[in-house]
């Protein structure tokens, strides 16, 4: 039977865990990051020279208050050379064109991380929805079609969350963090300590608000995934709602579904609000605290204005950091979730191995035989139970009785729909386990129970067809189908009995 039940990953929990060792996750997550590897290091570059740039920002300013506004040499030796006029020209030029550069490098990194991000996600798509296609029967009639709808367009666009808009602006900030480090512990060694002094407060803070975060995270994930599955249900089912003028109750549950999934978010909405709100406050007693020991070195004449205007420059920039990294973890506590959700059902086995044999180009005959099959849905209630059966080539055959029996399971069984617990279905004296899936399903004819409302602006012709039909409208398939509506390999969808 289908293992659904996934263990979470180690550390999926722990606030932590998944930045400091390589898990499970992580090593599903590189092969689909492997094919983008040039345009990722391009994208690592971009953030090498972005903060570079970040770095250069505040030193024009420093040089106009030194050397135009104090009585500072200009740097370089351009003291007897170019005159404070000039030099304060060429230090408004160069900030100007600082920001010019950082603009488009911030721009091209942008452009570059989303893509890679966006590839990620289709692929990601890609894989669950191809594997959500191959999962049996047994698989979806336990799971909510909302559900595994929201985990597809959804829950996979974390992925690009947790990579690109969580690992980038991570980097960044570790990027800006030691050379902000390096040129401030020259300035006053001093006050770079008391400045980083905040840091355990930080720490501590993440850590404990970082798992009420992810918990969150997801529980507003599931509420809203139950309301995709509400409305489903009641598209899928509306024709049954208005004749039995269960109106009313359809919207009773969609409004508590609703409550529920924005109440959730509201809680996830608070607690980061107040993640935030902690952060800003640690950092900014950290920020009066080291400009005020900073003024009282500038009055001493300890440091220079200039050097106390970049120091304070950096703070700011020093705790900006600081503060990307708590705002991205709590982006990367939501995304790890939805990453979750989505590997849960890659990681889901097949548990109807396709067959090794193809049927002869001729086609099946058509003998049909059950010997000894049994089956349940459920433990300890048999839906079928030793049934032997025999159905010669061409012999036409009406399977009847009360609904919830086994009629649409019994058949079910024979394009493998559904694999017997105990006893074989044969066709043609061969095991349809030993068949190939497609080749044997290519053999059966079917007309569904439920009506199937094909895409009205793909064709007037028929689409899900086999391959050697041809196109023709479905007026003049309609006899032929109706002719073959009592063969015994002819069924109807299948019903829970």
């Amino acid at each position: 039977m289908i293992n659904e039940s996934v263990p979470l990953r180690e550390g999926a929990g722990e606030s932590g865990n998944f930045l400091v060792k390589p898990n499970p996750m992580i090593r599903r997550i590189l092969p689909y990051l492997r094919p983008y590897r040039l345009p990722f290091i391009v994208a690592l570059s971009q953030v090498f020279l972005i903060s570079a740039f970040e770095l250069l920002k505040p030193w024009p300013l420093k040089l106009i208050i030194d050397s135009v506004l104090g009585d500072k040499p200009m740097p370089w030796g351009m003291s007897g050379s170019v005159s404070p006029e000039s030099f304060l020209v060429l230090a408004c030029i160069g900030l100007v064109l600082i920001y010019l550069f950082l603009g488009g490098l911030t721009l091209a990194n942008n452009f570059t991380t989303i893509r890679i991000g966006q590839r990620m996600v289709n692929d990601l798509r890609r894989d669950l929805y191809s594997h959500l296609q191959r999962l049996s029967l047994a698989f979806h009639s336990r799971r909510q079609v909302g559900d595994l709808l929201y985990r597809v367009t959804a829950d996979t666009y974390a992925i690009q969350s947790l990579t690109m808009n969580g690992l980038f602006p991570i980097v960044t900030a570790a990027l800006l963090l030691i050379g902000m480090f390096t040129v401030m512990i020259r300035i006053d060694w001093l006050l770079t300590l008391m400045a980083l002094a905040v840091c355990p407060a930080l720490l501590l803070s993440i850590t404990i608000m970082g798992g009420r975060i992810s918990s969150a995270a997801m529980e507003a994930r599931q509420q809203e995934s139950e309301v995709y599955s509400v409305v489903q249900r009641a598209m899928s089912a509306m024709r049954i709602i208005q004749a039995f003028t269960k109106e009313e109750e359809e919207h009773r549950k969609f409004m508590h579904a609703s409550q529920e999934s924005l109440g959730a978010s509201l809680r996830l909405y608070t607690l980061q609000t107040f993640y935030s709100g902690v952060i800003n406050v640690v950092m900014a007693i950290g920020t009066a605290f080291v400009v005020w020991f900073g003024a009282r070195k500038v009055m001493s004449g300890e440091i220079t204005v200039g050097e106390i205007i970049v120091f304070t420059t950096y703070l700011a920039s020093l705790y900006a950091p600081i503060n990307t990294i708590s705002q991205t973890w709590g982006i990367i506590q939501g995304a790890k979730v939805g990453v979750q959700r989505a590997f849960e059902i890659l990681e889901v086995e097949r548990d109807l191995p396709d067959g090794w044999k193809e049927l002869p180009p001729s086609g099946a005959r058509g003998e049909i035989r059950y010997e000894g099959v049994s089956f349940h849905y459920v433990n300890e209630q048999p839906v079928l139970k030793d049934i032997d059966l025999h159905v010669q080539p061409g012999q036409k055959v009406a399977i009847v009785g009360p609904t919830g029996v086994g009629k649409s399971t019994l058949v079910s069984l024979l394009p493998r729909f559904y694999d017997p617990l105990t006893g074989r279905v044969s066709l043609d004296g061969t095991d349809v386990r030993e068949f190939k899936l497609k080749a044997l399903r290519r053999q059966i004819g079917m007309v569904l129970q439920p009506p199937l409302r094909l895409d009205p602006k793909a064709s007037p012709e028929v689409r899900h067809r086999r391959g050697r039909t041809g196109s023709h409208p479905l007026r003049r398939r309609a006899p032929a189908d109706h002719h073959r509506a009592g063969h015994p390999a002819q069924r109807r969808d299948p019903d829970p009995g």
